[in-house]
C-alpha cells in the first residue's frame, strides 16, 4: 500500500489498485491493450449473449472497472445505453474526453464496486481484462458478486473475465522488459499463495525509477462458478479467449465466464 493525505492532512493506507490505476502510467503500460482486442471481446459478448438480436437503444448496460473506457466506448458506439464505473478519476476523465471526442454518449460513475447501489437497471453487466479479485479478503469478492446480481434485471447477464490459473501456471513468464516511448518497463510475475503478484518498475531516459504493484487472486474454474452460484446467477458457458473459442482449462488464457440473473418463476 501507499500512502495518502486525507482531507485532515493525516495520511491514509491506499491499496495498490487505488494508486496505480491513478497514475497516468498506468496507461502506458497497458497501451498494447488497444481498440481492436475491445472490439473483438464485445463482439463475442454480444453474439454468445444473444443481445445483438435486439435494439441496442433498448439495452442498458454497466461496465464496472472500465477503466479509460475502451470496452465502454465500443458499447456506446454500436448504440447501447452504457454506464461506466471506477474508482480512478484520472481514468474516467480519460474515458470521457474520448467519449466527447468521438461524439459517445455514455454515463460515467465514479465508487468503488463494493458500493454499486443501483437495483433491477441493467440487462448486462460486464467486468472484463481481470478486473475482479483485487480485495484481501474472498468476501469482498463476494460482496461484488452481490451487488452486479442486485444491479441486473431479471433475465440480465453478467459477463466475467478471468485469468485461466491452470495455463497461467503453465505458461507464466517471470520476468519481462521491453521500452514505450522514452521508458523502460521492467515487469516482474510471481505466485503468492491464491494470487498473482507483478512489480513493475519504470525507468525513464534519466534513469528515474519508478515502482507499482498489482495482486490479483486466481480463481479456478469450479470456484468462481460456485460463488457466481452462491450469488444466485445461473452459469451458462465459459468462452476462452476473446474470440469467443469453447473453454479448455489446459489451453485456454482466459475464462471469459457467461452467468444470468434468472427470471422470477411464476406461482401457479
Amino acid at each position: 500500500m501507499s500512502e495518502s493525505p486525507d482531507s485532515s492532512g493525516a495520511t491514509q493506507s491506499l491499496h495498490w489498485f487505488e494508486s496505480w490505476f491513478n497514475n497516468p502510467l498506468y496507461l502506458e503500460v497497458y497501451s498494447h491493450r488497444d481498440q481492436d482486442e475491445a472490439a473483438r471481446c464485445i463482439r463475442t459478448i454480444l453474439s454468445l449473449s444473444k443481445l445483438d438480436h435486439k435494439d441496442p437503444a433498448t439495452i442498458a448496460i454497466l461496465d464496472i472497472a472500465c477503466g479509460a473506457g475502451r470496452h465502454a466506448h465500443e458499447l456506446a458506439r454500436l448504440g447501447y445505453c452504457v454506464t461506466g464505473n471506477d474508482l480512478s478519476p484520472f481514468l474516467l476523465d480519460e474515458a470521457r474526453k474520448e467519449a466527447l471526442n468521438c461524439k459517445l454518449q455514455l454515463e460515467l460513475t465514479c465508487c468503488d464496486m463494493r458500493r454499486i447501489t443501483d437495483i433491477d437497471r441493467f440487462d448486462l453487466v460486464v467486468q472484463l481484462f481481470t478486473s475482479f479479485g483485487y480485495f484481501d479478503a474472498k468476501e469482498e469478492d463476494q460482496v461484488v458478486l452481490g451487488k452486479v446480481y442486485s444491479a441486473l434485471k431479471q433475465g440480465g447477464w453478467y459477463v466475467l473475465d478471468l485469468i485461466n490459473p491452470v495455463h497461467l501456471k503453465r505458461t507464466l513468464v517471470s520476468e519481462t522488459r521491453r521500452t514505450s516511448e522514452n521508458l523502460t518497463i521492467l515487469e516482474e510475475r510471481a505466485f503468492n499463495d491464491d494470487k498473482i503478484t507483478k512489480t513493475i518498475t519504470i525507468t525513464s531516459q534519466t534513469g528515474e525509477k519508478l515502482n507499482f504493484s498489482e495482486s490479483v487472486r486466481l480463481y479456478p474454474k469450479e470456484e468462481i462458478c460456485t460463488l457466481l452460484q452462491q450469488a444466485g446467477f445461473s452459469v451458462t458457458s465459459i468462452a476462452g479467449n476473446y474470440q469467443g473459442d469453447i473453454f479448455a482449462e489446459n489451453d485456454s488464457p482466459r475464462m471469459l465466464i457467461f452467468s444470468q440473473k434468472p427470471l422470477a418463476s411464476k406461482n401457479l
